[in-house]
């Protein structure tokens, strides 16, 4: 279907060593964009490159939670410099991750606060991971709404906190899990329900997370038409009317 876009993507992985450039055309010839993330100084440095060499490529630079032990008052000082750039569309992927818990809580709080700082000075949105730290994760947020925005990325937490987030002027993007069988994905589906789609994005998080016909591979880009045809069915609406208001919603938040 013709502008599909994934609004969250890690093409720079080495999952993809082998066919890097083919997937790439393949996604420049059936999406109209995707952004491409980072997670560390080395991945938002490749982002920026795509989006130098590719037209509907564009960036993100930022810290994953489980990559903080990096961080430093110069990688700091670069990530600034990095968002800076034209096709820099946010900073992230920033926030907290208690599954894998590589750092202590307090120190990912710190890091987490400190990149929500350069996004406010930048004036950028920002991309959220949250896993098993939904609470936490909303009191940072908190602390820095009516200055920073974004989007929760690959949602997982409840509604109540959606319509404080919503409130707050964030977005919410879904991936291969709403495809899922089982209970976690049945309450995913019930939360894009009660989600405005004019709050929706898709996303595939490739390599990861592939949807429910392709689980068990590689992830790529172009499988987030299972991820929106998913997304149509729960709100009962044509695919085009969907579409339309899906990519709308991402122009919007990342300025592009």
């Amino acid at each position: 279907m013709e502008n599909l876009y994934d609004s969250h993507v890690h093409i720079n992985l080495n999952q993809y060593d082998k066919n890097r450039e083919k997937i790439i055309k393949m996604c420049e010839n059936k999406l109209d964009f995707m952004i491409n993330i980072g997670i560390d100084e080395k991945s938002s440095e490749q982002s920026i490159a795509y989006s130098f060499q590719y037209d509907f490529i564009y960036a993100t630079v930022g810290v994953h939670p489980t990559n903080i032990k990096e961080y430093t008052d110069k990688l700091e000082k670069r990530l600034f410099k990095m968002g800076k750039e034209e096709k820099v569309v946010a900073i992230g992927e920033i926030g907290l991750d208690y599954h894998w818990m590589k750092d202590p809580k307090d120190y990912q709080k710190e890091i987490f606060r400190r990149q929500m700082e350069i996004a406010r000075k930048l004036n950028k949105p920002v991309v959220i991971h949250s896993r098993e730290a939904q609470d936490d994760t909303f009191k940072i947020l908190e602390e820095f709404s009516n200055e920073v925005y974004g989007v929760m990325h690959t949602y997982a937490g409840d509604i109540e906190t959606m319509k404080k987030l919503k409130n707050m002027g964030y977005y919410f993007s879904f991936s291969g899990p709403v495809t899922f069988k089982g209970k976690r994905s049945d309450y995913t589906r019930k939360v894009v329900k009660n989600t405005p789609i004019e709050r929706i994005l898709i996303e595939t998080d490739s390599p990861f997370l592939a949807p429910q016909p392709m689980r068990g591979k590689v992830n790529v880009p172009t499988n987030v038409e299972y991820v929106f045809e998913k997304i149509a069915e729960i709100k009962n609406m044509s695919k085009e009317k969907a579409l339309f208001i899906l990519r709308n919603n991402a122009k919007e938040i990342f300025g592009i």
